[in-house]
């Protein structure tokens, strides 16, 4: 190796740190495709995720009861199924901040009028949790009540946790 292609190597090696300084390391190491382990980067957490279920068949006064994944009573509806993104929507309804008339269409008009028909479906948020040192609570709270004609938010929730103001 010549001394031209040793500082050449050096030149290209001092390109790639800066390169990784400035987009990882300066995002606290997640910028895409450069994640560090995307999947567990933030483990210990608290995270929320969406779920839709089928509460067609639940009475109107255990409709917005809490319930964590173990006691979970009624079958999840899979959204895929509807050409719905999971991912999209979970984060469609983890993110919204401001569940505006017009955000509720938009997830009533996602899932197809007609595809809901006369059922209800309860759009819901699924909060984890670390607990100790190797448990997770898991903690389905619904959210939004979905029908073919309207959108429900829960009458339990402070306004706070669905409209933030603009």
């Amino acid at each position: 190796m010549t001394k031209s292609h040793s500082r050449r190597a050096m030149k290209i090696i001092g390109i790639i740190l800066l390169c990784y300084g400035v987009l990882v390391a300066s995002h606290k190491g997640e910028f895409w495709p450069f994640s560090i382990y995307p999947m567990f980067s933030k483990a210990g957490n608290p995270w929320t995720r969406a779920i839709v279920l089928d509460v067609t068949n639940t009475p109107d006064d255990e409709i917005w009861e809490p319930s964590t994944l173990s006691d979970l009573s009624v079958e999840p509806i899979a959204i895929g199924s509807y050409g719905v993104d999971q991912i999209d929507f979970s984060n469609f309804i983890s993110k919204t901040e401001n569940w505006t008339e017009s955000r509720r269409n938009a997830l009533r008009t996602m899932f197809g009028p007609g595809n809901i028909g006369s059922e209800r479906w309860m759009t819901a948020k699924v909060n984890g949790r670390l607990v100790g040192a190797d448990s997770v609570v898991v903690v389905i709270q619904p959210f939004l009540l979905v029908t073919a004609d309207s959108v429900y938010v829960n009458p339990r929730l402070e306004e706070s946790d669905y409209f933030r103001g603009e």
